[in-house]
């Protein structure tokens, strides 16, 4: 089927939004401190070709290029965009959609609108003011869900299942370690996945409306399924300008002010946590060091504090040579960072193939926006969960190195877990 020739129309929104809820049970949402994106609707559906085990960004760009944009706003995120969360798997195909209509939030506040439809089509305004009411905020909250309160058809009981037994995982660790000792490689990153079932259909707003409120500094996402709260941002590229903000090194959190202190003082002291950060630290500057003019990052790792974890991590800003590499060649460049696949990356993905009996699907893939001029924002993929009627499949990955403990890792990813366990099985 031919795709008819479409048109972007991009203008400026006066009312305040809400993304979150706009995005509600059946949108795409990417946002962070209320910025981002949210949208409804697909008006392309964009396959990504990773058959060579990097992203085809060329193709990418040319299906965005082939829509006409109308634009009263002007910058990164307004025109043609499209969102997406691709498959751990370097090699596993993968998709994007340009929703059919999307609204953007920068972090100063200012808000747009995009609608794409085929160019000869009249502008469903009908649409566009539904979609806009779930969003913006009246007396009585927001749109469909403001009279909702306490969703009756919640669900009311769960069961949660490991995919894998503990003792089951935690012997694929120990055998980790000792490939690890032997020299075979320097660390490996093995994910466990639970499942959860509901007596009713989980929906995507509620969790992420919890997120929101429990991990206000995360990426929240919600992807066609797909959905949670990741701390750390992949890269970034706006204009010449690009960030990344890798972390590598975690600690429990307790609720304790004094505890908690104590632990992100042993993370900062420790050598091997320290060492194993550096290693994440010196690929994400090495990988993107090629493609720019200046490189920046700070002089000293720092503590990212969550509601259950705390992770060590280091910031990385620089401006990009002319002329500025994709956001996407960037994403296929660094994917998967030491932080959730291992070092030397082939040797751990191998490892990972043997030991882990789990497919990750999206989990710790890339997750986010690009638009025409190449810009976008993309998170890794952790923190998260499938979502699918009323079963929910959840994913956490630790680091395994040469002196790891199968027991104290295992803890680790439970710790991991509550982030959408806790977002799930509400009280």
């Amino acid at each position: 089927m031919i795709q008819p020739p479409l048109l972007a129309r991009t203008r400026r929104l006066t009312d305040e939004v809400d993304l979150v809820a706009l995005a509600g049970d059946d949108g795409l949402l990417f946002s962070r401190g209320g910025a981002g994106f949210s949208g409804i609707g697909s008006a392309l559906r964009i396959d990504v070709d990773r058959s060579s085990g990097a992203i085809d960004a060329s193709a990418v760009q040319e299906a965005l290029e082939r829509i006409t944009v109308e634009n009263e706003v002007g910058g990164a995120g307004t025109g043609a965009v499209a969102i997406g969360a691709l498959p751990f798997d370097r090699s596993a195909p993968g998709h994007l959609t340009v929703p059919a209509i999307l609204v953007g939030r920068s972090e100063n506040g200012e808000c747009w609108i995009t609608t794409v439809a085929p160019r000869d089509a009249q502008p469903d305004d009908a649409a566009v003011a539904t979609f806009l009411a779930r969003g913006i905020p009246t007396a009585t909250g927001f749109g469909r869900d403001a009279a909702s309160g306490a969703a009756t058809d919640a669900p009311s009981s769960f069961s949660v299942h490991a995919a894998l037994a503990p003792p089951v995982w935690c012997a694929a660790v120990a055998a980790a370690t000792e490939r690890i000792r032997s020299g075979e490689l320097g660390k490996v990153v093995l994910a466990r996945s639970i499942e959860v079932f509901a007596d009713a259909v989980l929906r995507p707003g509620p969790i992420l409306g919890h997120l929101r409120r429990t991990f206000p500094g995360s990426w929240l996402f919600n992807v066609e399924g797909f959905l949670g709260a990741s701390p750390e941002m992949l890269v970034g590229r706006h204009g010449d300008q690009v960030r990344a903000h890798p972390m590598a090194g975690t600690a429990p959190r307790s609720g304790d002010a004094e505890a908690d202190a104590r632990l992100a003082s042993a993370l900062l002291a420790s050598s091997n946590t320290l060492a194993e950060h550096r290693h994440t630290i010196d690929m994400v500057h090495d990988t993107l060091l090629p493609w720019c003019s200046y490189l920046d990052e700070e002089a000293e790792p720092s503590i990212v504090a969550m509601a259950n974890v705390q992770h060590l991590a280091t910031r990385l800003e620089g401006q990009l040579s002319a002329p500025a590499a994709s956001v996407l060649e960037l994403v296929s460049a660094l994917h998967p960072t030491p932080a959730v696949g291992g070092m030397p990356r082939e040797s751990a993905l191998g490892l990972i193939a043997e030991l882990e009996q789990l497919d990750r699907g999206r989990f710790a893939g890339p997750v986010g926006w690009v638009d025409t001029a190449g810009n976008g924002t993309w998170a890794v993929g952790i923190r998260s969960a499938e979502l699918a009627g009323h079963t929910a499949r959840l994913f956490a990955g630790v680091g395994v190195v040469a002196d790891s403990d199968p027991e104290t890792e295992l803890a680790e990813t439970r710790a991991k877990l509550q982030t959408m366990l806790g977002a799930i099985i509400r009280p």
